[in-house]
């Protein structure tokens, strides 16, 4: 998009209710600030179905912001000092997906990153689980062609997505994360094409807690162990009353 125009995402692109997915708002900024790691600050929730648009206020940042230029988003360049830990087997992630669909008392939800009430194309359709014995979610994941661009590759903005959810799953399983924590910054950078029509394997892990502050990693990668994508966020807990 220009800096001119207003962009307007559809309902289905949303985490939370009504509110648009983190991830994926991220990564339609993240290439504007002309870096190849970027850090997304989120500073104001964006609704879906309310127009928004670009500002870039100088070289190496960028915004969304509201019609009334209220800052709702930044990016800015950005530096990763985390490692990736070791990378889960095929089988190990594809027998936390089973795991997931398969347990009984689970909360199936519209979620356009986790959600199994989305159609294929509309929704990530991405179920990470944790590993048995391990303090790490992952998911086999075979991303639908609808998600693609004309080229068969994965557009930022579904890339970054899939660096969000699996990281707040992590948090809530690992770190006790409490109901309403919310993406407050995502850092990524993508090391390869990520194509439509392929296996790759979802892993995320807590790194540290601090109070109501929770950071962890996600990382996507080839069966084979390849690095295709990293990410570092930090959640935030909604203060108590």
């Amino acid at each position: 998009m220009t800096q001119a125009e207003a962009l307007t995402l559809p309902e289905h692109i949303h985490g939370y209710p009504d509110i648009v997915f983190g991830g994926y708002i991220a990564g339609l900024l993240a290439p504007h600030a002309d870096a190849e790691t970027v850090r997304v600050d989120f500073r104001s929730p964006v609704m879906v179905g309310t127009p928004f648009q670009l500002s870039r206020p100088e070289s190496g940042r960028a915004a969304f912001t509201s019609l009334d230029d209220t800052v709702l988003v930044e990016a800015s360049t950005a530096t990763l000092t985390i490692d990736p830990i070791p990378t889960p087997s095929w089988s190990e992630a594809k027998e936390a997906v089973e795991t997931r669909l398969s347990y009984p008392g689970r909360t199936i939800t519209d979620c356009y990153g986790c959600g199994e009430a989305c159609e294929p194309g509309r929704g990530l359709r991405l179920f990470p689980w944790r590993i048995p014995g391990r303090e790490v979610m992952a998911a086999a994941w075979t991303p639908d062609t609808a998600l693609a661009d004309e080229n068969g590759e994965l557009p930022p903005e579904i890339v970054w997505a899939a660096l969000d959810c699996p990281g707040g799953l992590a948090g809530f399983i690992f770190s006790g994360m409490g109901r309403g924590t919310f993406t407050a910054a995502l850092t990524a950078t993508q090391t390869a094409p990520i194509l439509a029509g392929a296996d790759y394997i979802s892993h995320a892990w807590v790194l540290h807690r601090d109070g109501r502050k929770h950071t962890v990693g996600v990382a996507l990668s080839t069966p084979d162990g390849a690095l295709c994508a990293l990410a570092e966020a930090l959640w935030i807990e909604p203060k108590t009353l």
